[in-house]
């Protein structure tokens, strides 16, 4: 494809809704113009994509990626790239691999496979960064993380004491009620990593406790934690009550129920962050599967321990994620796009991506009206078209 193109007549979806028969120049991996039919023009020697009868968007960002296409994070952490290029399929163009409860061991490999840097010709999302999803979560709200494993955050594994995004590290996930969680959580944010609560069983109280000392997410939203209650409003109600809180969501119907995820569209307006919580089962046929080398068992709604039947991440697709907010809640395609582009990139302070404008990375994904992905592009190259489209 050449370096400079256009993509012409598709509602662009922006942060301000739709844009109708919109003009995208893209220029060197980046943005050059965003306006209607009429008031861009098309640079010489550009290439025309007709893009009409689909939306264009921001590539989605999935910041809760455990796995997928067979492959987990925290058993093989140099699968990330592997995984990476096969993501733009469903519109992901790009994501935070998640490594849950392991040894310093495992952290250690995660990062230095994500240093070590894509193999030659990669053509896929880009990782953003690892979010550690644990050791310091409560064990009484472990779910599917190994309990031996878990740690104490007044009592860190060395390692902790340099993660940061330079080193690797963008998020972290903890249990606020925990002793030196608020102070482990004061020193990661000082050094830029996005903090968030869960697998926990904080009280209110305890959990803005944890918002005024840096938090500003929890993880999976109502999982992992005591549920809402009216005089007990716990991580839950804190969260939906505190503006400075961006809350994640698997939009699946079964790790929430439809009704609930439609009170955390009204209730956290503009902070809902989908995620898919994907494990190895994403990409897969049902049947068996693992997760940090447990034995999970896949149906066609779930991912499941084997031993218990406690959930255990999802195979849901990101674009699948979309369909389902959208069918659960009724928002609009530019409410439902904003919760996996422009929100999870404002909680991660990524300027250049998440929103069409113009100096913004050209991350971008062609969606059906339906929102089932027809094309993806990363840095202005085409890494995805769907059969039907490709055929055209």
């Amino acid at each position: 494809m050449s370096d400079t193109f256009a993509l012409v007549g598709a509602a662009a979806v922006l942060e301000s809704g739709e844009l109708p028969d919109s003009v995208i120049v893209v220029r060197g991996g980046q943005i050059e113009a965003v306006g209607a039919a009429g008031e861009v023009s098309l640079p010489a020697g550009a290439r025309r994509i007709d893009a009409k009868g689909l939306l264009l968007c921001a590539g989605l960002l999935d910041i809760q990626v455990n796995g997928a296409f067979g492959d987990d994070f925290t058993a093989q952490p140099d699968t990330l790239w592997r995984v990476g290029e096969l993501l733009p399929r469903f519109g992901v163009t790009a994501f935070v691999p998640t490594v849950i409860t392991s040894s310093r061991a495992t952290r250690d490999a995660a990062r230095a496979a994500l240093a070590g840097g894509p193999p030659p010709g990669y053509r896929g999302a880009t990782p953003l960064g690892l979010h550690f999803e644990g050791p310091f979560l409560n064990p009484a709200a472990a779910g599917a993380h190994a309990v031996e494993l878990l740690r104490s955050p007044a009592e860190p594994d060395a390692d902790v004491a340099d993660w940061s995004p330079a080193s690797g590290v963008v998020m972290a996930t903890l249990a606020p009620e925990l002793p030196g969680a608020l102070d482990l959580t004061s020193a990661l944010v000082r050094r830029g990593v996005r903090v968030s609560a869960g697998h926990s069983t904080a009280d209110y109280d305890q959990a803005v406790r944890g918002f005024d000392a840096g938090i500003r997410y929890v993880t999976h939203l109502f999982n992992a934690m005591p549920p809402l209650h009216h005089r007990r409003p716990g991580l839950v109600g804190a969260a939906l009550a505190d503006e400075r809180l961006t809350v994640g969501l698997i939009p699946d119907g079964i790790h929430s129920h439809p009704a609930m995820v439609r009170l955390v569209a009204v209730a956290a307006a503009g902070r809902v962050s989908l995620v898919t919580d994907a494990t190895a089962a994403l990409g897969m046929p049902p049947g068996a599967s693992h997760l940090a080398g447990q034995y999970v068992v896949v149906d066609a709604t779930s991912v499941r321990l084997a031993s218990d039947g406690r959930l255990a991440g999802s195979a849901l697709a990101p674009d699948e994620a979309l369909r389902r907010y959208r069918a659960f809640t009724g928002c609009s395609v530019a409410d439902v796009v904003a919760t996996m582009t422009s929100i999870p990139a404002r909680l991660l302070g990524l300027a250049d991506m998440g929103v069409l404008r113009a100096g913004g990375r050209a991350d971008l994904c062609l969606l059906t009206p339906g929102l089932e992905v027809a094309a993806t592009f990363v840095g202005g190259r085409s890494v995805f078209e769907a059969p039907a489209v490709a055929a055209q």
